[in-house]
């Protein structure tokens, strides 16, 4: 697909990092997959894998972690 951020790039099957904030909690997922732009980088993650992010999420807020890294398992 084309990235509707730069209209330049074509996306392809990758891995990211993403950063997710809630409220005084900080979650870094590694290697989530994603689809990733070859020109600007911007990434767009699918909507079974977003939502498995923010639960995440929501667990380390409910752990009352301040930072929490984790490394992404489909």
């Amino acid at each position: 697909m084309s990235c509707v951020i730069c209209r330049n790039g074509r996306t392809h099957k990758g891995h990211v990092t993403v950063t997710v904030q809630r409220g005084e909690t900080t979650v870094i997922l590694k290697r989530v997959p994603a689809d990733v732009c070859d020109n600007c980088g911007e990434y767009y993650l699918s909507s079974e894998v977003a939502a498995q992010v923010l639960e995440r999420a929501e667990a380390a807020v409910k752990s009352g972690a301040e930072v929490e890294i984790l490394k992404f398992a489909a």
